[in-house]
């Protein structure tokens, strides 16, 4: 069992920036690879960008050149640098991680509880 636990979230004006951290702990396993997803209202849940441990990044197009993904895996932490802001950023942000767990059996997948962000315009 793992916990993900994301902070940073908050309101910020257009412009502006945000870093979102999620905290992984508990997890028995190894994090192959992880992901920040964001859910507005009245919109499905939708990929923000991902990481694999061996450092390959994916990014929405909508937020490439605006959002970096990163990890310290001795802390088993990721982040997520939000620059320049726009108002349709405005979201719950969830974090996701891959697990493969020490003593055997298949990937398994864990979901953060979400953290809200809110640009104003």
């Amino acid at each position: 069992q793992v916990q993900l636990v994301e902070s940073g979230g908050g309101l910020v004006q257009a412009g502006g920036s945000l870093r979102l951290s999620c905290a992984a702990s508990g997890s028995m396993g190894t994090i192959n690879s992880m992901g920040w997803y964001r859910q507005a209202p009245g919109k499905q849940r939708e990929l923000v960008a991902s990481i694999t441990r061996g450092g390959t990044t994916n990014y929405a197009d909508s937020v490439k050149g605006r959002f970096t993904i990163s990890t310290d895996n001795a802390k088993n932490t990721m982040y997520l640098q939000m620059i320049s802001l726009k108002p349709e950023d405005t979201a719950v942000y969830f974090c996701n991680a891959n697990l493969a767990p020490w003593f055997g059996g298949g990937t398994r997948t864990y979901w953060g509880q979400g953290t809200q962000v809110t640009v104003s315009s």
